[in-house]
């Protein structure tokens, strides 16, 4: 897990290093982007099923950072998602991913990688919730 440092609009931070223990949904995106859009509820909702198990965290990679996330954000009314910036791109230049965006990282409680998706991904399908079922007994 790479130990980088995201914040949120008002300034908190949140080490990525520091989370190992519980396993981890790493998520990043942007409201530009078409199939990102599209995962976000599907994250919120997972992030509501499995809460006090996984954590979903989302991390933006727009470069305008809050002031295009927290409209988003306002406008969808997530419940369970908080809405961690990253606008200088230092946690996507960490996984060379190429650019594609979503990007989503499973880890499990020791925080190694169990599980990666580049691109779009039903996160409600059968394939999504075996895999988090399997990093979540590691």
């Amino acid at each position: 897990m790479p130990a980088l440092t995201v914040t949120d609009p008002s300034g908190k931070q949140l080490n990525l290093g520091a989370l190992q223990g519980q396993p981890m949904l790493l998520n990043l995106w942007a409201t530009w982007c078409a199939p990102c859009v599209v995962e976000m509820p599907m994250l919120d909702q997972l992030a509501g099923t499995k809460q006090g198990e996984l954590r979903v965290i989302t991390v933006s990679q727009d470069i305008r950072g809050a002031d295009v996330v927290v409209p988003f954000f306002e406008a969808r009314q997530f419940a369970h998602l908080e809405p961690w910036l990253d606008p200088q791109n230092h946690l996507g230049a960490s996984y060379d991913g190429g650019g594609v965006m979503p990007l989503t990282v499973l880890y499990n409680a020791s925080g190694e990688e169990v599980f990666r998706v580049a691109g779009g991904y039903h996160w409600d399908s059968e394939e999504a919730l075996a895999a988090i079922e399997e990093a979540l007994k590691e």
